[in-house]
């Protein structure tokens, strides 16, 4: 049995990107890829430690490519099998290249019972504008009109329109077309009823204020750079 000392620096190597001492942590403990790593009350296994919240660790991408070889299940979701994959972690921080990672390896890009759904519904809610496009391009299906507005996918978008969906749908998807920019989208559901005073229960303000919003990636970087002591011009 591994002892808390190399619990403590496995967990280290990881967050850390040290990918020659998590070689040979891995080499030493095969197992090491089911270890259960973190402060008491959020450990989590080795995947799940670089694609945790706010994504972006150090060699990310390398950390994730050792821990799979390994043997790290990429749909694993906790002890009970409720809680979220690594690639809807990665979809909520927009580490798109951890995400990649996770594709590759055969991460289920359609699992199912996420914080707001499929690893897709977290990268457009949460404004993570480059894994919901890698996704996109690896085949996750584009099935409600708020996922095609947001991202701009104009003929998919009509073909849903088309469908007929209540009007509740064609509110929220204008909502969303305003907080990924999406121009024609936003013009195209005015055009089919949208209601342009729309603000969903779980939105804040008005699509105006859903326009100017940044993106988790841009804010992600905003927050680096305040952590290191830089402050906006105005500030």
């Amino acid at each position: 049995m591994a002892s808390d000392d190399e619990h403590l620096h496995a967990y280290t190597a990881i967050r850390g990107g040290d990918v020659e001492r998590l070689r040979v942590l891995l080499a030493a403990h095969p197992d090491l890829p089911s270890w259960m790593l973190g402060p008491p009350g959020r450990e989590r296994r080795p995947l799940h430690l670089v694609t945790d919240w706010p994504g972006y660790f150090p060699n990310g991408p390398a950390v994730a490519e050792l821990l799979i070889a390994a043997g790290a299940d990429v749909d694993w979701r906790g002890p009970d099998g409720t809680g979220e994959t690594p690639l809807h972690w990665t979809a909520s921080s927009d580490d798109a290249d951890v995400a990649r990672v996770l594709i590759d390896a055969g991460a289920d890009i359609e699992a199912p019972a996420g914080s707001i759904g499929t690893p897709l519904d977290n990268a457009v809610g949460y404004g993570c504008w480059n894994v919901a496009g890698l996704l996109v391009e690896r085949g996750a299906v584009v099935d409600k009109p708020w996922q095609a507005a947001a991202l701009g996918l104009l003929d998919r978008l009509r073909e849903l329109l088309d469908a007929d969906p209540p009007q509740e749908l064609i509110d929220q998807a204008l909502w969303h077309a305003c907080a990924g920019g999406q121009r024609r989208a936003a013009e195209l559901l005015v055009d089919r009823g949208a209601d342009l005073a729309v603000s969903p229960e779980y939105a804040h303000g008005t699509v105006v204020d859903a326009a100017s919003m940044h993106g988790t990636q841009r804010s992600n970087v905003i927050e680096w750079l305040e952590g290191l002591g830089i402050r906006r011009s105005d500030a």
